[in-house]
């Protein structure tokens, strides 16, 4: 179980969290909804330790990982797929994945599982990423992270821009990491999509968490999103 209490967090001088508490639990989907600078993508970056935190704590199974240098954090089982995939342009498909399985000296089992989720990325493991389609490096970026066999999968942002059929396929792929027992906290602006897959949904405004709904409380009770999303 991942957890992020009392979290203090920005930039510099700049605060961006304020005391903000987070819970996501192994086989269940957790949400961040919030508008435009609410302060999702500063969480993701606190969790992964690229944003360092001045008060509060986070936590996996009872290990703090806020005391740990970023490069060490995906070392405990934390996959991080970024806004805009941040993948190695200049290398290989094949190469992007082996950071990934180093990571965590994950071997050719791994790659090989991570690769039936992605049978396109198999047909192009030879290939430049900065060649690939918007839908393939979406794709790469996924099954980068997915190497490291997660206990806890970070995404944000993964469908943006992607056509349908790429959309489902993401989807897929996290509903089947859900099943696996890993717990995934996704950050997505299309409403359809969370409300088809989260368990759980919640709200940042101004750095912090106003209020956490089941999925079911939301669609019961959609005013919700015109409060704090603005849709």
């Amino acid at each position: 179980m991942l957890k992020v209490r009392n979290l203090d967090a920005g930039y510099g001088a700049v605060p961006v969290l304020r005391d903000l508490s987070i819970t996501a639990r192994a086989g269940e989907i957790l949400c961040l909804l919030g508008r435009n600078g609410a302060g999702k993508t500063t969480l993701l970056k606190a969790i992964m330790g690229l944003v360092r935190a001045s008060g509060g704590e986070i936590t996996l199974d009872g290990t703090r990982l806020d005391r740990l240098p970023a490069w060490q954090v995906p070392k405990r089982g934390l996959g991080y797929i970024p806004q805009g995939r941040r993948l190695f342009n200049a290398l290989s498909v094949a190469e992007n994945l082996q950071i990934g399985l180093m990571a965590r000296r994950r071997g050719a089992e791994t790659r090989a599982r991570v690769l039936d989720m992605f049978p396109r990325l198999r047909d192009r493991l030879h290939q430049r990423a900065d060649t690939l389609s918007g839908g393939e490096q979406q794709m790469l970026a996924t099954a980068r992270a997915l190497c490291l066999e997660p206990r806890v999968l970070l995404l944000d942002e993964p469908t943006e821009g992607l056509q349908p059929s790429m959309i489902a396929l993401i989807r897929e792929a996290v509903v089947a990491l859900k099943r696996q027992g890993v717990a995934v906290v996704l950050v997505e602006q299309r409403i359809e999509a969370v409300l088809e897959i989260a368990d759980t949904v919640s709200f940042i405004e101004n750095g912090q968490v106003p209020l956490s709904v089941t999925a079911q409380q939301l669609r019961d009770a959609p005013d919700l999103l015109h409060r704090y999303v603005g849709v």
